[in-house]
């Protein structure tokens, strides 16, 4: 299958395709240039590939958690893709991605959610397989959950803007701090591939993010 996708949850434009086998790819920090940038760039891959968009079979797309308005872009543009082409559209999980990118086989995924919270994800990898051994949610980083006992990798920005908190809540546990590890279009293509080739994946509407979080910011008296 020929498949595109796209990763826009953080400050990062992450952009990857896969055409006969072959990974074309674009990873930069853009700020907050998603939007302006991601057709561009959507267009330059394609070309260096030699095909168009009616070639796609599918479109994966980073659905989150991560900034709001990062998830909706790449939602959107999933959407018109797969509106236009016919192409399916399947959404991977920001955390897992994390996990896939990092190349460790236990991993602690934890990412910034602002609001001195962090998104927050357990995986291990068991058989060449990733096992969600704790789903996403949001929580306080004094307050995730422990893994099970062992020693476990911990990636992603959160452990670099709660660095201590995080350390003293794993203990022992962290064995291991990544905090450069950011989740990859790339990686969402490894994760997704297997599961468009088990039939996954359906029409536009069904691209939708997961948020985990009602509020963008605090009111000035919580702050």
């Amino acid at each position: 299958m020929n498949l595109l996708a796209l990763e826009t949850s953080t400050d990062r434009l992450s952009l990857a395709l896969l055409v006969d086998g072959r990974l074309h790819a674009f990873d930069q920090a853009v700020g907050q240039r998603h939007a302006e940038m991601i057709l561009e760039e959507v267009g330059a891959l394609m070309r260096q590939a030699g095909i168009s968009p009616r070639d796609l079979q599918g479109v994966v797309y980073g659905e989150g958690p991560g900034a709001f308005t990062g998830l909706r872009i790449a939602c959107g543009v999933a959407q018109g893709l797969a509106l236009a082409t016919g192409a399916k559209v399947l959404g991977v999980g920001t955390l897992a991605a994390i996990a896939e990118e990092s190349g460790a086989s236990r991993v602690v995924a934890c990412i910034d959610a602002r609001m001195s919270e962090v998104y927050h994800a357990v995986y291990e990898k068991q058989q060449g397989a990733w096992v969600t051994v704790q789903p996403p949610g949001l929580y306080a980083p004094d307050a995730v959950p422990l893994p099970p006992a062992g020693e476990w990798t911990g990636c992603g920005n959160g452990f670099a803007a709660y660095a201590e908190a995080l350390r003293v809540r794993l203990g022992a546990r962290l064995v291991e701090v990544r905090s450069d590890v950011a989740p990859t279009a790339s990686a969402m293509l490894r994760l997704a591939a297997p599961r468009f080739a088990a039939g996954e994946g359906g029409p536009a509407h069904t691209a939708i993010p997961t948020y985990l979080r009602d509020k963008v910011a605090l009111k000035t008296s919580e702050r």
